[in-house]
């Protein structure tokens, strides 16, 4: 299984970081590898909402339907599946003075023959996270900004 966690200190508060990464719509914003991130059901985002995500990772695109698994106002974990492999995103956010604290876990295990490119899906996933911390940073303090 492949799997990178990383940490990042941003200047919105939780409830703000929350309800802005509780709807993984937003992935296309903050996450380089997707392409397109849209909603299948309707209503309020809350535990068992879902969404199509196709990502493009290295030239290769692969197309996930995520839940959202758990909500909390601190926690939120994400599961994509498709026939090759089961992605769990579990996103923690803790309070640091006036801004916040995000813990990002990305777990991504392969399923029949895929299994063989774990070993190279771990390294993919060290770029693609590297790359997703900054931009996530960005975008998530971007927010200050708009919301004054």
């Amino acid at each position: 299984m492949a799997s990178v966690t990383r940490t990042l200190t941003v200047k919105p508060s939780p409830r703000v970081v929350v309800d802005y990464l509780k709807d993984f719509g937003n992935a296309v914003q903050w996450d380089p590898g997707t392409q397109s991130c849209e909603r299948v059901d309707s209503g309020a985002v809350s535990e068992g909402a879902c969404w199509n995500n196709v990502s493009k990772i290295f030239g290769f695109t692969a197309e996930l339907t995520y839940k959202l698994e758990e909500l909390s106002d601190r926690k939120m974990v994400f599961v994509g599946k498709n026939k090759s492999a089961t992605s769990t995103d579990t996103i923690t956010v803790e309070a640091a003075g006036t801004g916040s604290v995000i813990t990002y876990v990305a777990d991504l295990e392969m399923h029949g023959v895929a299994v063989l490119l774990n070993p190279l899906m771990q390294l993919a996933f060290e770029k693609i996270a590297d790359d997703t911390q900054k931009q996530l940073t960005t975008v998530l303090n971007q927010l200050m900004t708009r919301s004054g």
